[in-house]
């Protein structure tokens, strides 16, 4: 299970919460530098601590930490998110804002107990915001708790259906688990909703092939070439269809 892109791009959220504004982070300088981390994180930690030095106060050390996760300082981002969350008088929609990016920043650091606990800490804030249960769910999946990561993506479904995310990601725990009829289940529905979902076609194709159906999965894995050729999912698709290529020769 993962998200291309998704986790460095989701550290960006708390740009646009109507909660942050009203506590004044949504500042030009504040968009100004997320923007530079966004391009130039190198420069954005410089800009950050040049800013925090000046005037203090947690929208410079957020920026601080967003830019940290572009230079891969990942850890340290994540202490800097974590205390902002005890040190800031936010409303709980904030303060679980960061605590997912905290959350996410672990991720990227490997350190997945402390991206689950970032998460329970958020969710306990938000417990109606469907993102963060998707964020857990990647988290518990990646330290091997399937089953759990299910739990959360059907409670994410719940809160958002046909949401085309917790559709994939939950065909893959299924893949994982050996749960074939459920995994196609939401591979079909997925399909169904958004038939240019490479990613959809990539996992279809490696559920096929592990039931046994070469003919579909090849199929399939040639649609990921014709929607993503270039790219990475793309390049899995020509990976497994090289191996497929030496299975029957």
């Amino acid at each position: 299970m993962r998200r291309p892109q998704a986790l460095l791009l989701s550290l960006l959220l708390l740009l646009a919460s109507p909660a942050a504004a009203q506590q004044g982070w949504h500042s030009a300088e504040h968009g100004a530098c997320l923007a530079q981390a966004a391009g130039d994180p190198e420069g954005a930690v410089e800009r950050a601590r040049h800013w925090e030095a000046l005037e203090g106060g947690a929208a410079p050390r957020h920026c601080l930490a967003v830019a940290l996760i572009g230079t891969g300082r990942y850890s340290e981002a994540a202490y800097i998110l974590e205390s902002l969350v005890n040190e800031v008088e936010a409303a709980p929609d904030v303060r679980s804002a960061l605590l997912a990016e905290a959350g996410n920043a672990w991720l990227l650091a490997n350190e997945l107990s402390r991206a689950i606990a970032a998460f329970d800490a958020a969710i306990g804030l938000a417990p109606e915001a469907a993102s963060l249960y998707v964020d857990r769910a990647l988290a518990l999946a990646l330290a091997g708790d399937y089953w759990a990561a299910v739990d959360d993506l059907n409670a994410a479904e719940v809160l958002v259906p046909d949401r085309p995310d917790v559709l994939l990601f939950r065909a893959t725990a299924y893949r994982m688990l050996e749960v074939w009829e459920l995994a196609a289940a939401d591979l079909e529905r997925l399909l169904a909703l958004d038939p240019g979902n490479a990613e959809a076609w990539l996992e279809r194709g490696n559920l096929r092939r592990l039931t046994g159906d070469d003919d579909g999965a090849r199929q399939d894995w040639l649609q990921v070439l014709q929607l993503d050729p270039a790219g990475p999912t793309g390049e899995a698709a020509r990976r497994n269809l090289e191996q497929l290529d030496l299975k029957q020769d």
